[in-house]
């Protein structure tokens, strides 16, 4: 059997401090009412750095500054001159995008070969992107003259820190508007390398600012009164938990939550192709995607087919080292995330699905779960219904498209959705039909920052991307 050598990136490309502080103001400063907590590296449990927790007056601090950057300097500014300053944040990106990846991987676990392909090209094209846009809001479809919003909140996740940063922060800058960012506590680090990119790029002081912490930073942030549009990426729960404390202020939002996304596998498919689009949806970024392709509905006909020809594939999916070059499947994120993984398969097992992994040896050490499906599952089973969010894929047949429509439909979330069938026409009519926000046909998990992203149902409301996503943070 063909053996990979071992293909390990350096971690001597990035260098980690000891502590951060909050960026605040243009300046890293440290927290007046806060604490501090521990950025873990999820594949060792070695802890990276010691991070500071903004308090409520941190967080006042920041928005205040932003405040007075957004009046002063920013929203003035003429767009043509916003737009130099995303432009030269891009470059920069892409000149240190070796340094970003690598600690993207430390931090968050994902194997090194997404976060360097995916993750940082896709960073720096929303910034050039939205770059663009800065001097040509007038042309976007909003009105003849639209007007910026103010003080942005954002709140992102844990599984792409650095490309939701993007997602939120390019087009809220080129409208014009300023920014407080709390990022993930489990993954911060990526997000003050950026605090020090803004510096590199003399980004005017209060423009952007970080706050790191973790829930109660965050809710300090989403319900101080000196915001005006709140951008949150995460679960339905804290999303459900955001919308009413908004309710009935001034405040614009948009949220992008779960999702539970069925990959369509039609009896006219390419099988290998398919089946690559299966593997591709599902153990991405180790499950850690709200619109992965977590159930797996395929036409009866070609159940068998598909299967074996999966599960031959899964064999050869190499778990590991997140910065080896040959991984495929790297660590969960943290120890709470795993115990969900664990209880819902469990849960799975119990309901009577059969459950398979191929031959893998875990890691002694670190947060590690093997990529797994399950058969005989009906739309009854929560691992059906609930959101996994790690490499596990419930697989469910139907005979008919007008069945696969209604099943793929028969879910509270609807974020994304795969097609995958020989037939145009086919193409056209299921979309046509599918509650989802994205349906990607004979591919899946493709971005690209011209096109608009979001969900209907419990994945929430607005889009980010695209035209689309300006209009989030500009008054129309």
């Amino acid at each position: 059997m063909f053996e990979y050598a071992p293909a390990p990136e350096s971690r001597s490309v990035v260098e980690i401090k000891p502590s951060y502080g909050l960026f605040v103001d243009g300046k890293f400063v440290e927290p007046a009412d806060g604490g501090s907590f521990k950025s873990v590296n999820p594949a060792t449990e070695e802890v990276l750095a010691e991070i500071a927790e903004a308090g409520s007056g941190d967080v006042d601090r920041a928005v205040r500054a932003a405040r007075t950057a957004y009046e002063k300097v920013w929203s003035p500014m003429p767009g043509r001159d916003r737009a130099k300053y995303l432009y030269r944040i891009a470059r920069i990106i892409q000149e240190r995008s070796r340094e970003l990846a690598v600690l993207e991987s430390l931090d968050n676990g994902k194997p090194i070969k997404e976060s360097r392909d995916v993750d940082l090209p896709l960073v720096a094209a929303h910034f050039f992107y939205y770059a663009g846009w800065a001097d040509k809001l007038q042309h976007a479809g909003f009105g003849a003259d639209p007007k910026p919003l103010g003080v942005a909140a954002q709140v992102i996740p844990w599984n792409f820190p650095l490309l939701m940063l993007a997602w939120k922060i390019a087009p809220a800058l080129a409208a014009g508007n300023t920014v407080v960012l709390k990022p993930a506590e489990t993954t911060p680090l990526t997000a003050l390398l950026f605090a020090e990119i803004c510096q590199q790029a003399d980004l005017p002081p209060g423009v952007v600012n970080i706050v790191t912490g973790a829930g109660e930073t965050g809710r300090a942030l989403v319900e101080h009164p000196g915001v005006d549009k709140v951008a949150f990426t995460g679960s339905t729960e804290v999303g459900r938990a955001i919308a009413r404390s908004v309710a009935g202020t001034r405040k614009k939002l948009t949220l992008e939550l779960g999702g539970k996304a069925a990959n369509i596998v039609f009896d006219d498919a390419p099988v290998d192709q398919a089946v690559e689009g299966i593997v591709n949806g599902i153990f991405f970024n180790q499950g850690h995607v709200c619109c992965a392709g977590s159930r797996l509905l395929v036409q009866e006909s070609v159940a068998d087919r598909v299967l074996e020809s999966l599960k031959r594939r899964m064999a050869q999916l190499r778990l590991g080292d997140p910065l080896d070059k040959n991984t495929d499947i790297g660590a969960i994120n943290s120890a709470a995330q795993l115990a969900r993984i664990r209880e819902l398969s469990d849960a799975g097992s119990a309901e009577g699905a059969e459950r398979w992994s191929p031959p893998c040896e875990l890691p002694e050490r670190g947060f590690w779960f093997a990529p797994t499906i399950f058969t005989g599952v009906t739309q009854a089973h929560r691992i059906a219904r609930e959101e996994i969010f790690g490499p596990v894929l419930s697989v469910l047949t139907f005979r008919t498209p007008a069945e696969a429509v209604e099943k793929a439909n028969n879910t509270p979330y609807g974020l994304s959705a795969g097609i995958w069938t020989d037939k145009g026409s086919r193409i056209l009519w299921m979309a046509d039909r599918l509650r989802a926000g994205v349906v990607w046909a004979n591919t899946f998990n493709k971005f690209d920052p011209t096109s608009p992203f979001g969900g209907y149902k419990e994945s929430g409301y607005g889009r980010e991307g695209g035209r689309h996503g300006l209009e989030a943070y500009l008054n129309v």
